[in-house]
């Protein structure tokens, strides 16, 4: 937490993080594809203007970040406490965490849950691959294990190369 809070801890450093993802090789607008921009604040929030045809866009355009009103050190720590989660995180535990809205933690969790989910819905596993099941939630009285009622089965299933030096699969 305090390397990922000391890298994303400020709007600014989440700004400079998105605008490296968004435009690897520099400001293309999305428009006409022009690669010159004037860069000017509306209020806070930091726009865009292409040079030559004069459109306007900012860094939450297109992305899951659009017409959010949370700042983008709420998204990033979301992102990272949903990522790093062992056995996942729940909107209440995210709302506890973030500081927000029981509903506003609910609706943050599902679209970056959707956008993972876009991210890797082309891949496909090759070579050797591993397959676990489990259950996941259930009520805390009552059977225990796979039997206990209110437990959901899911799958997940891994790719694994072999190390190139020789040691344990990765």
């Amino acid at each position: 937490m305090p390397d990922f809070l000391s890298q994303y801890g400020t709007e600014a450093q989440c700004e400079s993080a998105l605008e490296k993802v968004r435009w690897r090789d520099g400001f293309r607008c999305p428009q006409c594809g022009h690669d010159h921009c004037t860069v000017f604040c509306r209020g806070q929030q930091p726009l865009y203007q292409c040079s030559a045809c004069h459109h306007q866009t900012s860094l939450q355009v297109g992305t899951l970040f659009q017409a959010s009103k949370l700042p983008l050190t709420t998204w990033f720590l979301a992102i990272y406490l949903i990522t790093q989660a062992k056995n996942g995180v729940s909107a209440l535990e995210l709302m506890r965490s973030l500081g927000i809205s029981w509903r506003a933690a609910w609706r943050l969790k599902h679209k970056i849950l959707r956008a993972m989910l876009e991210q890797e819905a082309d891949r496909v596993l090759r070579g050797r691959v591993e397959v676990d099941d489990a259950y996941l939630g259930g009520t805390r009285s009552g059977k225990r294990g796979r039997g206990a009622a209110g437990k959901r089965p899911f799958v997940i299933a891994v790719e694994t190369r072999p190390d190139p030096e020789g040691g344990l699969p990765h």
